[in-house]
């Protein structure tokens, strides 16, 4: 499931370039066919504007929020794009700066202003974000782009109009909420996000909005924390990009990337900081698994722990037989993977993006399994009795539970991330096929399909093309799990008059069904739906 192609062209920078937003929607250009029930709209979030006048933006998580659109309707496609018109976006436009601090970027006081003023504005501190440039999801009959802050913004999804700014702090108490929840099949959200606990230090709440309210009230004002994970360090909470969850339990992955509290709150008092910078390696805590039920919401005190590694993405948590699977996206080791995610190391040439990437934590795709009754006559034993995994959690004398994987794919500097799965259908039940953007040394350069039980795997690939997350979409009358299309933007710099596509995929081989070519170039996307 290897990456078969090299870009000694480069054409990859150029999906981190700036472009222009679309006045109207423009027509694609279809070859193939279209299944006639695939009725509805791709909506994808990512940065759109990589510079403000001469300011440039640093990391790939600091441009500003672009939502594109590629509409299909009796066979027949049309692509849009609008950038969102969040508080960071409307005044670097006005001021022709960068006036919020983001990710890897830090903003600065105005230049034109007085050295009074200046210094003034220097020891104010640092505005949240609101660059919603991550996901996009629905709550209730509404939809909100996100990113990983306290705020959210409504946006419409026919127009992609910017309707509100919402700040989840004045609903639950939370410092931020990831851009990835859970969504259940009557509408109900969870999430995840770090707050403050007993005593001012760290901890992890689970955040419950409902479905749609009979009054037709907003379910966001109906928000509740649940359940509360303890963390780990006091003071340090560590990075939180995804959870997972089973019909009955949540499981919270606190990896050893930790943002160093004193360095974050020093930063709202001393400008020329920016979120990067706050972040640390622990070098000897190592990987730590936590548990909690789910109705009601208690945490349940067991020990888990394994050795260092990085995740951002789940691919699929379930329960089998009093035991929780959880399947993840990992990076081996302590060091940060967004330290290689600038970028000045994206828009190298591709001899130096291979040698930055020898140097990076190697990506592999792990199941852990999680034993849920422990008897401490156990001791020293393997817990894990399932006959299909070979992944093992042995308690130990001083009471934890160390865990070691079963490696469901490994390849040197290929990764299997952005997962999806059949989400409607498995999310959070037993399952046998994953589908991920394959990331070439970084650079995503396939579609992948993997048997999480027998290991096969499928790939999509074409030369000097970047696809974006492929995102699974059932079919009405599906009868096997793996009955349904894949949907992925996809750039080719190279092709001339319409260097970009919707590319949809028959998700059973990875054989393409149909693509609609237009005539921009569409910068990298990060997550995103289909709607109906």
């Amino acid at each position: 499931m290897g990456s078969r192609i090299e870009h000694p062209a480069g054409g990859y920078k150029k999906i981190f370039e700036t472009c222009e937003e679309l006045a109207e929607p423009i027509p694609a250009l279809v070859t193939g066919v279209i299944p006639p029930w695939l009725d509805g709209s791709l909506l994808r979030l990512g940065p759109g504007l990589f510079e403000v006048g001469s300011e440039p933006f640093y990391h790939l998580f600091d441009g500003q929020a672009l939502m594109h659109k590629f509409d299909l309707k009796g066979g027949q496609v049309t692509y849009y794009r609008r950038f969102l018109r969040t508080d960071a976006y409307v005044r670097a436009m006005t001021e022709k700066r960068v006036v919020i601090t983001e990710f890897g970027t830090a903003a600065y006081p105005d230049p034109c202003k007085n050295i009074f003023s200046r210094f003034f504005t220097y020891f104010q501190g640092i505005e949240v974000t609101d660059n919603c440039l991550v996901n996009v999801y629905p709550v209730g009959e509404d939809f909100y782009a996100a990113t990983e802050t306290n705020y959210i913004t409504k946006v419409d999804p026919d127009t992609l109009e910017t309707l509100k700014k919402v700040d989840l702090c004045n609903y639950v108490s939370v410092n931020g909420l990831t851009a990835h929840p859970h969504i259940e099949k009557d509408g109900t959200i969870y999430n995840i996000g770090n707050c403050f606990g007993k005593n001012m230090s760290l901890a992890y709440n689970i955040v419950k909005i409902p479905p749609i309210q009979e009054d037709k009230s907003d379910p966001i004002e109906k928000s509740k924390v649940i359940v509360q994970f303890p963390s780990s360090e006091r003071f340090k909470p560590s990075y939180v990009h995804s959870f997972g969850m089973t019909e009955n339990f949540f499981v919270f992955v606190e990896m050893p990337v930790k943002i160093n509290l004193l360095k974050f709150l020093s930063a709202w008092s001393i400008r020329g900081t920016n979120y990067m910078d706050c972040f640390e390696s622990n070098e000897t805590l190592g990987t730590w698994f936590h548990v909690a039920t789910k109705s009601p919401g208690e945490y349940v005190d067991h020990k888990f722990r394994t050795s260092a590694f990085n995740v951002f993405h789940h691919i699929n948590t379930y329960e089998d037989q009093g035991f929780i699977v959880v399947d993840l996206c990992t990076w081996k080791g302590n060091e940060f993977v967004y330290n290689y995610l600038y970028l000045a190391n994206l828009r190298q040439n591709w001899e130096e993006i291979k040698r930055e990437a020898m140097k990076a934590p190697q990506p592999e795709v792990r199941r852990y399994v999680l034993p849920i009754d422990i008897h401490r006559e156990e001791q020293g034993k393997n817990l894990i009795s399932l006959p299909y995994t070979t992944a093992t959690a042995v308690l130990r004398s001083d009471g934890t539970i160390w865990l070691e994987p079963e490696v469901l794919f490994s390849s040197p500097r290929q990764a299997f991330e952005f997962p999806q799965i059949n989400y409607t259908a498995h999310g959070g039940k037993d399952y046998t096929y994953a589908y991920a953007l394959g990331l070439n040394h970084f650079i995503p350069d396939r579609i992948c399909k993997l048997n999480v039980k027998s290991k096969e795997t499928w790939v999509w690939q074409e030369p000097d093309s970047y696809p974006s997350e492929p995102l699974f979409v059932q079919s009405p009358r599906a009868t096997a799990e793996d009955d349904g299309v894949l949907l992925s933007i996809v750039v080719n710099p190279g092709e001339g008059q319409r260097p970009a596509f919707l590319l949809i995929l028959d998700a059973k081989d990875l054989t393409e069904i149909a693509r609609a070519a237009v005539e921009v170039i569409i910068p990298v996307t990060f997550h995103g739906m289909y709607k109906p």
